[in-house]
């Protein structure tokens, strides 16, 4: 405990000492809302200085009272429970406890009340300034962080530790926070608390309706600073950010790829896994993307949706068309770092990169022979069945 806070406590202690002494007497001072004028009521306004009335004139107010020096104490006080003013601050400290029950730590600043004395210490701090002063008594020792109450340090460490006490009972997942976890437990709950005005959506989370609600006002608070593109909601602006700063903080766990969207990683998954969620209702094949099924679709009902501008072929996939561009633009945009060959499409690049590795990973079944690419492995098989393909005219 520091020395102002332990200050603070014992004349904490001494003033209800004092307030304990003067009980009787205090629980009969009136208020202005009491309106008895005996003699006996008399007497004690002119000790408190309590009127009957804001609207009357205390008439016997000795000159000590009168002195400006105690007239911030003669300043009536309001209490926010019920309404009672008293003339004195320590009047209405002593008459708060009767709210206060259970809570026996009372701030000698303001009239809030505590039920544990660490809590007021915590409180005290925003009297005496510790907080600004010490730059907060709560440091943590792995980054330059401060807090000024021990839990917050404390839930701030599980971001260190990785430490999530609080799990939930439905599923695997647990969570650093008591509030993270009653937000997801409404995953399971299928509960939505939070009810857009505008219309009949409802939400789980607070910020969910939040980002809902610009959808109405047409806000986008979230501006990039590199360009102009503007955000609804500050996730969709981190997510953007990436193209400029080129982070890439998903990766694969089967191999060195990585990704600047989970979306992105969880599509390159499936080329482990052979996962092909997307079938094909005229045939039965089956993709790993969207798009892939939407090309494919095409083969069957025969459109061909980009068409290149120097001849009149056309292509299912922009992704093909733009390949068949450098036919004609001559750009190879592929480069060998190993020597200064450049090829115009990425699997010629590969294929180029095995004469420089030494790979060979194309066997053939029937022998022990390896090459570097599919034809060539082709060509070797003719050897084995004795396919000619090509004859003289």
């Amino acid at each position: 405990m520091s020395f102002n806070l332990l200050k603070i406590y014992f004349h904490w202690v001494l003033k209800q000492l004092e307030l304990k002494q003067e009980t009787d007497t205090l629980m009969e001072i009136p208020t202005y809302e009491e309106k008895d004028k005996s003699e006996a009521d008399l007497n004690n306004q002119q000790r408190f200085n309590v009127t009957h009335s804001p609207d009357e004139k205390s008439t016997s107010i000795p000159d000590k009272e009168r002195d400006p020096r105690n007239r911030k104490q003669r300043i009536p006080r309001d209490c926010k429970e019920c309404g009672k003013s008293f003339g004195y601050f320590s009047q209405l400290r002593f008459h708060m406890r009767f709210h206060t029950k259970g809570k026996p730590f009372a701030c000698i600043k303001c009239t809030q009340s505590f039920s544990k004395l660490t809590n007021l210490k915590s409180h005290m701090r925003t009297h005496t300034g510790e907080n600004q002063t010490e730059k907060k008594p709560f440091s943590c020792k792995e980054c330059d962080i401060s807090f000024g109450h021990r839990s917050h340090l404390k839930r701030h460490m599980r971001t260190h530790t990785g430490e999530k006490p609080f799990s939930c009972k439905e599923c695997d997942k647990s969570f650093s926070r008591i509030y993270s976890l009653k937000t997801h437990m409404r995953s399971h709950t299928g509960e939505k608390p939070f009810s857009c005005k505008g219309c009949d959506k409802r939400f789980s989370r607070i910020y969910s309706l939040k980002a809902h609600m610009r959808t109405h006002t047409g806000e986008k608070p979230f501006s990039c600073k590199e360009c102009d593109t503007s955000f609804r909601d500050v996730s969709n602006l981190k997510r953007h950010m990436r193209i400029h700063t080129g982070e890439k903080p998903f990766s694969c766990t089967e191999c060195d790829k990585r990704f600047g969207q989970i979306t992105g990683l969880k599509i390159h998954m499936r080329t482990h896994t052979r996962d092909e969620p997307f079938s094909c209702k005229e045939c039965d094949k089956s993709f790993s993307r969207t798009s892939h099924l939407n090309s494919h679709m095409r083969t069957h009902t025969g459109e061909n949706l980009f068409s290149c501008a120097e001849c009149h072929i056309s292509f299912s996939r922009i992704s093909y068309l733009k390949r068949h561009m450098r036919t004609h633009t001559g750009e190879k945009p592929f480069p060998c770092k190993e020597c200064d060959k450049s090829f115009s499409r990425i699997y010629n690049l590969k294929t180029h990169m095995r004469t420089h590795t030494g790979e060979k990973p194309f066997s053939c079944k029937e022998c022990n022979t390896s090459f570097s690419d599919t034809s060539n492995l082709k060509k070797h098989m003719r050897t084995h069945t004795g396919e000619r393909p090509f004859s003289c005219k």
